[in-house]
């Protein structure tokens, strides 16, 4: 498990950073008071959650609290547990100018000079951007740099092209997932539910993924899905869309589609792309009803 303390002067950039590390992963908590992470991050561990990559994004905001951050990060060190510092700076020059185009005060701007303020928190947090693992000065960074910026530093080496591809398996009869961008219907492949060996079992079971797939149809539908989607992803991407979300159905979201969606998931996943993927509705009670 991965454990990122994201700070830095008021004004860098932290908003922007939550939603570009939501984008490859990582679940954010913003501005939790630092002598709370040790024990957020124990518990995380003990209980065997399925977060891997966990974001804390602390800064002045939390007033005195803020200078807890560093005897809680003590705690983490004492307790065996790993973790990595982002600090994002820029020039006073540039922050005043921010915060003057957006009109707002600085957090310790008491009498309304932001100079002052920005001096303040630069005393302040010296010993914090000391002790981080990386400094990212935003000052002439756009958006969409910064963006790239974090993706090479904190995918682990991985070709990332800006766009997350998720997968989702569902079942018509629930409802189509709303924020789809494609839809596909897979209700023309033959369906496992009538088939009393294969019924209680979903498109993870190997049974029912070689049953699918017996058919020429399911195959030739596979091929040119898998193509249509390798057309289009290049083009999302040049058009700045940072995340596609792929719906493929069948009726009840247990046989049809989860097994087309395994399928396409494995090519794709092989591709430069960050793919994941969920079964929405593997789980769903289907007693008595058609899939």
């Amino acid at each position: 498990m991965q454990f990122l303390i994201i700070t830095g002067m008021s004004g860098a950039g932290k908003s922007l950073c939550v939603k570009y590390f939501e984008d490859i992963g990582y679940f954010c908590v913003d501005n939790m008071p630092p002598q709370l992470i040790p024990k957020f991050a124990e518990i995380t561990l003990q209980s065997k959650s399925e977060l891997e990559k966990i974001a804390f994004i602390i800064d002045i905001r939390g007033g005195t609290m803020f200078l807890e951050l560093m005897p809680a990060l003590d705690t983490l060190a004492e307790m065996d547990i790993e973790y990595k510092i982002l600090f994002l700076d820029a020039t006073d020059e540039v922050l005043i100018k921010r915060f003057k185009e957006t009109r707002r005060m600085h957090p310790l701007s008491h009498d309304g000079r932001v100079s002052e303020g920005i001096s303040e928190e630069r005393r302040i947090l010296q010993s914090i951007k000391d002790k981080a693992d990386y400094v990212i000065d935003t000052s002439n960074l756009l958006p969409r740099q910064l963006r790239e910026e974090i993706i090479q530093l904190f995918l682990e080496g991985k070709t990332f092209k800006g766009l997350i591809v998720r997968i989702v398996s569902f079942g018509f009869k629930y409802g189509i997932p709303i924020d789809c961008d494609l839809v596909f219907d897979v209700r023309f492949i033959s369906n496992p539910y009538y088939i009393p060996e294969l019924k209680p079992k979903t498109g993870l079971d190997a049974e029912v993924s070689n049953y699918v797939m017996s058919f020429p149809e399911s195959r030739l539908f596979l091929n040119k899905l898998t193509e249509m989607i390798n057309f289009l992803l290049p083009h999302y991407v040049k058009e700045g869309k940072s995340q596609l979300i792929i719906g493929v159905g069948c009726t009840g979201g247990k046989h049809r589609s989860v097994t087309l969606a395994e399928k396409l998931f494995s090519r794709l996943k092989q591709k430069e792309y960050s793919v994941v993927i969920e079964h929405r509705d593997i789980d769903r009670d289907n007693k008595g009803a058609s899939l």
